[in-house]
């Protein structure tokens, strides 16, 4: 049986594997979500100079239930849309080490269909 503590190990290894290989910029800035029990937060960052430009959160949102798809789907709908009002169109999606499937997808898939390429 695999315990959380080497699961969460193994996902930062991961994490760390990819962010070796992409890198967000100020015209074209990373899609990094972070996802826990209870809520999912995810934010655009340019990392050139070292700054979150957009951030949003089930927190945030103030939404009941924050560790669910519909959750997700919002929070993803809300960055995008936050996005959009500082012209940025164009991003770089990093998964941070999770599958990309359930709430990981859900948020990717709503950022997309409320306008952001990536």
């Amino acid at each position: 049986m695999i315990s959380k503590e080497s699961k969460n190990i193994s996902r930062v290894r991961r994490h760390a594997r990819v962010r070796s290989k992409i890198s967000g910029t100020p015209e074209c800035p990373r899609l990094c979500v972070y996802r826990s029990n209870k809520n999912i937060e995810a934010q655009l960052i340019d990392d050139l100079n070292k700054v979150t430009l957009v951030a949003s959160s089930s927190m945030s949102l103030k939404l009941e239930n924050g560790s669910n798809i519909e959750a997700a789907t919002k929070v993803g709908a809300d960055i995008a849309k936050k996005a959009q009002a500082k012209k940025i169109t164009k991003i770089v999606f990093d998964r941070s080490g999770y599958i990309y499937h359930g709430r990981v997808k859900a948020l990717a898939e709503a950022a997309r269909e409320a306008g952001l390429e990536f």
